[in-house]
């Protein structure tokens, strides 16, 4: 396909999205595998535990559309996504919950690979308890004291009224973008992120070792909380200590009321965008994270001005 080519069908079809609205929802998918015919050309998505289930949806919805490519997705985490695939050109796509840190632009740079960024929606990053645990709202500065190294040891070192039980934490691996986003945006300069904690890249892991253990508690994905909100309980969170609890939600994130709201991104390799499966996935994708489809994963859809600014920064990227 030339460039041309792609430009006029780019236009087309941002007149549609712009004249029908929203297309119609999508079922969420399992991990994408190799589907259709033996002819396919391979698109490889890694990164974002937290985006997984969107570019997991997305890659069977456009799949279903287009018999001869193959869209393989795979939650790596962010980090581990481009240090592992992205950098090294072992994937043509990264999902990121959280921005690419220059330490990750200078290795592809190393490796040849230029990361074009797309913000594709945002999250609700939701902190969690078991159900039958007494805490109902923290704030930034008591969870910072319960995720810092040398921090608090049990709840009641946090709060008197709390249990004098130890505090049993699952998390991110270091290697999430989630783990990294914590880290600056609430421990921040307070400290460091806790060493000895249950972490796995897997969230449904999370959810399992939170539901079952009594004194747990946790953080991941709000798509992971939704799926799971009878197995455990959200914990509202506020700014400060005399700020407003305020409980995760998709509204609460699109408005910013919600602290713990967070950006999602998708980073696609210039070079791979030259070949037109990418190109055509990563435009299908762009035109569909400002639809329902991303809401029904459990994301706060991107916003018409950014769907139109990444279509913008596609075309640019191969024209």
């Amino acid at each position: 396909m030339t460039d041309t080519d792609r430009s006029a069908r780019s236009v087309s079809r941002r007149k549609v999205l712009a004249a029908t609205g929203a297309v119609g929802a999508l079922s969420l998918a399992g991990c994408t595998e190799n589907t259709g015919n033996g002819d396919n050309e391979r698109v490889i998505v890694t990164g974002s535990s937290t985006v997984f289930p969107i570019s997991d949806t997305l890659a069977e919805a456009f799949m279903d559309e287009n018999d001869g490519v193959n869209v393989t997705t795979d939650s790596t985490g962010t980090g581990g996504g481009f240090s592992n695939n992205f950098c090294p050109g072992n994937s043509d796509i990264n999902g990121a919950s959280r921005r690419i840190q220059d330490e990750e632009e200078q290795d592809c740079s190393e490796e040849g690979v230029e990361p074009v960024e797309f913000q594709i929606g945002a999250d609700a990053l939701t902190v969690a308890v078991h159900n039958d645990s007494p805490v109902d709202c923290l704030s930034y500065d008591e969870l910072t004291q319960i995720w810092s190294q040398n921090g608090a040891e049990t709840w009641a070192d946090v709060n008197s009224e709390w249990p004098d039980e130890q505090i049993e934490r699952f998390g991110p691996a270091t290697t999430s973008g989630t783990f990294d986003w914590f880290n600056e945006n609430v421990i921040g300069d307070a400290g460091s992120h806790v060493e000895q904690y249950e972490n796995t890249e897997n969230d449904n892991e999370l959810i399992q070792g939170i539901s079952t253990t009594q004194n747990a508690i946790g953080y991941f994905g709000y798509a992971y909380y939704r799926e799971n909100e009878d197995d455990l309980k959200a914990v509202e969170i506020k700014e400060s200590e005399d700020g407003e609890c305020t409980e995760p939600s998709l509204d609460a994130a699109s408005d910013g009321s919600y602290p713990l709201a967070r950006p999602l991104f998708i980073y696609a390799s210039a070079e791979s965008l030259e070949r037109d499966p990418v190109y055509d996935f990563v435009e299908f994708y762009i035109e569909q994270s400002s639809t329902d489809t991303i809401t029904d994963v459990g994301y706060v859809p991107a916003n018409e001005d950014q769907v139109e600014s990444n279509l913008e920064t596609l075309e640019s990227t191969v024209n």
